[in-house]
């Protein structure tokens, strides 16, 4: 099993995708201390989650930490990537540093936009609508114009090979450079938000659909392998700190025993292992000394990343069925569509009612294959009461599917009309977010 960054392909069965790439459950556990919990995070549409600890500590202690996310400039917005910005303006509002990363480089290499085409539509589509719907000031970039990602791409290109590549991406000797290098770039989107001049080594979350974990894991396996420092257990399951290098490794044991010192329990060190074994430690206290060793790394000179977190959102279902794609605009309820259009479009949804109206009334409906439930449970409903009325109803058979069809284009107006307003004077702000 291979999931492909740039296919679209629908990945539904997530529990096995869990299973399968080691991804964790994202539950209560997991979110049930923040603050204002997003819909997204009470309903289950964040499924699965990478290190999301991290994150959490930071927050809850408001330490600093990172969110790099990125936008493909290859087609019009539409519901499914306003996902990923709902998820964006809560962790805003909760003290992340935001960066943003348009991908214009990754469109040229695999969906053939020139870079003024990808420039116009990252503008027009995305970062307008991202600005009206609620983003504050933040840093958005170009991959083509921040000399820092190429860079730092290249350079960290040298810990990887084309075996580890192939064997993410599914390459072969037809794929063009171009593509081949956009990992890379990926890569360096990801981490250079670690550098000194960006902010330094702190916790960094990725927030995105399980079709991008290939990134996220290829940038995970590329910060670890230019560590100096490992954080893990050892074979006989204490915890260690191991020196990766054979070169300065008393002065680097020295930092390890500096800061794994600043907590309370016990440690040995044994400098013939290049190792200090740590007693009792927590998984968070372990975290934290991971992350201040990354800073030291960068002190003596070394990259020194924190591995990034992740979290997962499930895809969206098209009004067609299937996945919502800006290659299909049957499929997909675009931003900047109008109200009639959206309405249209609603009204042709697919949805999870039965074959007749007695039968409705008889057996009740199926919100959970219902493309309009999926209207009210990712975007247009904010009352999880009232949510789960409808579903109820609609299982009982008591409401129809003209009736949430109604409500369903009603709210749906309400919001395109506001974020319409909203987009006009959006655009006279784009440079406060870019450097154009």
């Amino acid at each position: 099993m291979r999931i492909d960054p740039w296919s679209s392909a629908q990945y539904e069965n997530y529990s096995r995708l869990r299973e399968k790439f080691g991804i964790k459950e994202f539950g209560i556990n997991e979110w049930g201390s923040l603050p204002n919990v997003p819909h997204l995070f009470r309903r289950g549409i964040i499924f699965g989650h990478r290190d999301f600890d991290r994150i959490k500590s930071a927050i809850e202690e408001k330490r600093p930490w990172a969110l790099l996310t990125g936008l493909m400039p290859s087609g019009r917005m539409h519901l499914g990537h306003k996902m990923v910005i709902d998820q964006i303006i809560y962790y805003q509002s909760v003290g992340a540093d935001i960066f943003i990363a348009v991908a214009d480089i990754e469109a040229y290499a695999t969906r053939g936009y020139s870079l003024e085409e990808a420039k116009k539509l990252a503008i027009e589509e995305y970062i307008t609508n991202y600005i009206a719907l609620g983003l504050k000031p933040c840093t958005i970039y170009f991959q083509s114009k921040n000399s820092d990602v190429k860079d730092l791409g290249y350079l960290l290109g040298k810990k990887t090979n084309w075996s580890e590549v192939t064997a993410i991406y599914g390459f072969n000797g037809s794929t063009n450079m171009a593509h081949v290098l956009s990992p890379l770039i990926q890569c360096g989107d990801i981490l250079h938000v670690q550098m000194e001049k960006y902010g330094g080594a702190r916790p960094t979350l990725v927030p995105v659909g399980v079709d991008q974990d290939p990134h996220i894991r290829f940038s995970r396996d590329i910060a670890n392998a230019h560590r100096l420092f490992n954080v893990a257990v050892a074979k006989d399951g204490r915890v260690g700190i191991f020196v990766k290098t054979d070169e300065n490794v008393s002065r680097l044991l020295d930092i390890a025993e500096e800061v794994a010192g600043k907590f309370n329990f016990g440690m040995k060190r044994m400098d013939s292992y290049k190792a200090i074994y740590l007693d009792g430690a927590s998984k968070d206290e372990i975290d934290k000394i991971d992350i201040e060793l990354a800073s030291r790394e960068q002190e003596e000179g070394s990259y020194g990343f924190v591995a990034p977190s992740s979290t997962y959102h499930r895809f969206m279902t098209g009004i067609t069925g299937g996945k919502m794609s800006s290659s299909k605009p049957e499929s997909a309820i675009f931003l900047t569509d109008t109200p009639e259009e959206a309405k249209k479009k609603i009204m042709s949804a697919k949805t999870g009612g039965a074959v007749s109206l007695e039968e409705q009334r008889k057996y009740g409906g199926k919100p959970e294959e219902c493309v309009v439930y999926e209207l009210f449970l990712y975007h247009l409903m904010e009352d999880d009461k009232e949510l789960d009325e409808i579903y109820e109803k609609c299982k009982s058979g008591e409401q129809m599917c003209g009736t949430c069809k109604k409500r369903a284009v009603e709210l749906m107006q309400s919001f395109l009309r506001q974020l319409g307003e909203k987009r006009e004077s959006a655009k006279d702000r784009v440079n406060e977010y870019i450097d154009l």
